[in-house]
């Protein structure tokens, strides 16, 4: 800290080290749900393990200050505001004279620009978040009617990749003024041409519909809150969507509710984390599913390698019409496949249905068209522990039903 600080720091962020002081032994299983002191697992057994307290954090933060504090009048400063930005008071030597440092230049790392006296160094400038023109705003000017008064409103904007983030702040909004539960289904509905920027959809809330014709960077949908998003080739394009990348990586990074329907081929790392959301998709990267906690993924297209690693709950459903598919495309640690039931093939018929509906998908109408013979197709994903869990909340179900009929 006090060597950041000197650097020109203001603020720190603490991660790992009060992890470690809360009880943590870093056995770097948490995606196994084996964390031997129990933190990183959901497992009642092993939770009784966990013995870390709010008084440990307190304790380590402590002999930080103190310690800080020391090297602090070492050097003669009576607080950290005093402190930002004095390189001149580090010691460079032994690192300059070790031989891995032969060659490095620090110079504009170690540059202390002239400043006038009696202006402080630390917080000399506010941070310029640029947040003037971002085209959430403009759309909150035109949709008044349906955030406010929840009347159905549909507008239509161009969009290219410096809109980041686009339906976050609109999305707040929605919170602020309805909370959790959001707008009625379908009530403020936004269509987009163009290329979006990273995080498109980012916590987008229920009532919210957000369409692109054209394609997505990285984080599409990333924390997915409710709300409906498609993404569909240009009307005018002549290549095959499933074989076309049409969304960059990561999407639906921590997605916890909504529905996504995708229209070509998607990045690496789809539905990371995914706790709840429902997407549909004509082909992934690598890693697809990657510790995966809720929801349904359905992939109508070619999945990457290590596909469902640190998986351990939800279902996704992959259409293998060749039967190229075998364990080995899985990380088969947390999972296993099967044939999806009839209730199952019902579920997926409506998401095949939905994903056409709003996308035109020229796959899933294909799949459709001959349902009866397709939906055999399917391999059913399922996390072992997920499965367990499901068949012990059917039976207390079907107990609560039995005494009530006694």
């Amino acid at each position: 800290m006090a060597i950041a600080c000197l650097l020109g720091a203001e603020e720190f962020g603490f991660s790992t080290a009060p992890l470690v002081a809360s009880g943590c032994i870093m056995m770097r299983a948490c995606h196994l749900n084996t964390c031997p002191v129990g933190i990183a697992t959901q497992d009642p057994e092993l939770r009784k393990n966990f013995k870390g307290t709010p008084e440990n954090i307190i304790n380590f933060m402590y002999f930080i200050a103190q310690e800080l504090r020391e090297i602090m009048a070492q050097l003669g400063f009576r607080n950290m505001t005093e402190m930002v930005g004095q390189s001149q008071k580090l010691d460079m030597n032994r690192a300059l004279t070790h031989y891995k440092a032969q060659g490095v230049d620090l110079s504009n790392i170690l540059h202390k620009p002239k400043i006038k006296e009696g202006v402080p160094v630390s917080n000399t400038e506010k941070q310029l978040h640029n947040l003037d023109g971002v085209l959430d705003f403009e759309i909150l000017r035109q949709a008044h009617p349906a955030i406010y008064r929840k009347e159905p409103v549909t507008l239509s904007y161009p969009i290219s990749n410096t809109n980041r983030t686009t339906g976050a702040i609109i999305s707040n909004e929605i919170s602020k003024i309805h909370g959790s539960k959001g707008l009625p289904k379908n009530t403020l509905t936004l269509n987009f041409s163009g290329s979006a920027g990273q995080s498109f959809g980012a916590f987008a809330a229920r009532g919210l519909n957000l369409n692109i014709e054209g394609n997505s960077n990285d984080y599409f949908g990333k924390g997915l809150s409710g709300a409906i998003l498609s993404i569909r080739k240009p009307k005018a394009a002549t290549f095959k969507s499933n074989e076309n990348i049409i969304i960059g990586n990561v999407a639906l990074y921590g997605a916890t509710a909504g529905e996504a329907y995708i229209n070509g081929i998607g990045g690496e790392r789809f539905c990371v984390r995914n706790s709840g959301a429902r997407a549909v998709v004509e082909g992934i990267g690598d890693h697809g599913c990657e510790y995966m906690t809720g929801g349904i993924a359905v992939i109508l297209g070619k999945i990457g390698r290590n596909f469902a690693a640190g998986m351990s709950g939800g279902i996704a459903y992959i259409y293998n019409p060749e039967n190229e598919l075998d364990n080995n495309d899985f990380n088969m640690e947390m999972i296993e496949l099967e044939m999806p039931s009839e209730d199952n093939l019902k579920e997926l018929e409506e998401l095949i249905v939905n994903h056409y509906q709003y996308t035109e998908s020229d796959v899933a109408k294909s799949i459709l068209d001959n349902w009866e013979s397709n939906s055999k197709k399917f391999i059913k994903v399922m996390p072992v522990e997920y499965k367990k869990a499901l068949k012990k909340l059917e039976e207390e179900k079907e107990e609560q039903v039995d005494l009530k009929t006694a």
